[in-house]
């Protein structure tokens, strides 16, 4: 699988998601985000978080008029995969890859922990080698996770099971670190091949990070 990961101007994860895809035996190519196109034959893109423009306007508002977005986006409208971690979330609803908006977390303030995260729907990809149901113990790092989208739509992805996880604690109940509309941790669009999550899976790749299970996540992808 050859993955292609997006640095922006304060992209600051995108060593760490490398490194978490080569360890399940990727082969990862850092892009720039003034290059015009991706490289050939990838199997995925991943725009990995960080602080991209120095989050300035409005996390991810200024990244999505980057000369990458263009080839992203065209990538993204003939079923190529994508997905956006924290930051690269905020980017994807920014360019209207996926549907909603991001609000300041309801405490205003910058939320760093781990995060129990439960999965809703593994009918993707992203998520194939998980249960409904199944709790993930997996890293926040974020100031404006408070996802936000309108009951109807909200309904409407809820039919497309495109609400893929939600915040919860480590019995699976409900739990919503930031004010998200119904604890929402992470989605997918309606075509189920472009991604957005909070969490950082990457950063729970070894054991000896805390947790393990982010490799599961993204294992999904290889599959």
């Amino acid at each position: 699988m050859k993955v292609a990961i997006i640095r922006f101007p304060g992209t600051n994860c995108e060593f760490d998601t490398q490194y978490a895809f080569e360890r399940i035996g990727a082969k990862t190519n850092i892009v720039w985000h003034k290059k015009n196109e991706l490289p050939s034959d990838v199997d995925l893109v991943v725009l990995p978080g960080g602080f991209s423009y120095g989050d300035y306007l409005r996390s991810g508002a200024i990244a999505r008029f980057s000369p990458i977005m263009q080839a992203v986006s065209e990538y993204a409208k003939k079923g190529g995969y994508v997905l956006g971690i924290c930051n690269g979330f905020q980017i994807l609803l920014e360019s209207h890859l996926l549907p909603g908006a991001m609000k300041r977390n309801e405490n205003l303030h910058f939320i760093s922990k781990f995060q129990y995260i439960k999965v809703v729907s593994n009918d993707n990809k992203f998520l194939s080698q998980l249960n409904p149901g199944e709790v993930l113990n997996i890293p926040i790092a974020h100031a404006e996770g408070n996802y936000f989208i309108a009951p109807d739509k909200l309904k409407a992805m809820y039919d497309n099971e495109q609400v893929l996880l939600q915040y919860c604690d480590a019995n699976g109940e409900y739990d919503n670190p930031n004010g998200s509309v119904d604890a929402i941790a992470g989605i997918c669009n309606e075509t189920k091949n472009v991604f957005g999550l909070m969490p950082h899976p990457e950063r729970a790749c070894e054991q000896i990070l805390g947790s393990e299970d982010g490799i599961k996540m993204i294992k999904g992808f290889m599959y």
